[in-house]
């Protein structure tokens, strides 16, 4: 499995550095949403304290936590991706402290500065490589215990 990857952590030090040049400190207090799938994707943020749940709606009523974020974690995607809609939702699990970074604005630097947008893919690549292994360990798991209890 590979490892999980810090964006902040992962830049080098000079790619870091202009990056948080376009930070924004924001707050979101327990249960707020912070974005809902299919809304527009236009930032990203970077916890720095709190836990964040991203979510699926699979009925009418009922949401699925499918990841749980933390210190550290990237939160947001899809502003790199056409068609710049979030794939899920995500909420604050509880009060949650983070930089923003306006999408356009990042995107614009990475134009700006081809090494820091390789960079910025690269490590996004790996954050995102990252949780797809952690879901598919847990859709296993999931599986084991359904077919060892005969619900499968």
């Amino acid at each position: 499995m590979t490892k999980a990857i810090k964006l902040l952590t992962a830049l080098p030090q000079a790619q870091r550095e202009r990056l948080m040049e376009l930070a924004k400190e924001v707050s979101f207090p327990e249960d707020a949403r912070i974005f809902e799938a299919g809304g527009t994707a236009d930032r990203f943020w970077v916890i720095r304290s709190g836990a964040v749940h991203l979510d699926t709606q699979v009925t009418s009523r009922q949401r699925v936590t499918v990841a749980t974020l933390g210190a550290g974690d990237m939160l947001g995607w899809s502003w790199l991706f056409p068609p710049y809609e979030w794939d899920f939702g995500a909420v604050a699990f509880s009060n949650v402290r983070a930089y923003e970074f306006d999408g356009p604005s990042v995107l614009g630097l990475c134009v700006e500065d081809p090494l820091l947008g390789l960079s910025l893919v690269r490590t996004v690549a790996e954050i995102l490589a990252h949780r797809l292994e952690t879901t598919r360990g847990k859709l296993m798991d999931q599986y084991a215990i359904r077919r060892r209890t005969g619900l499968l």
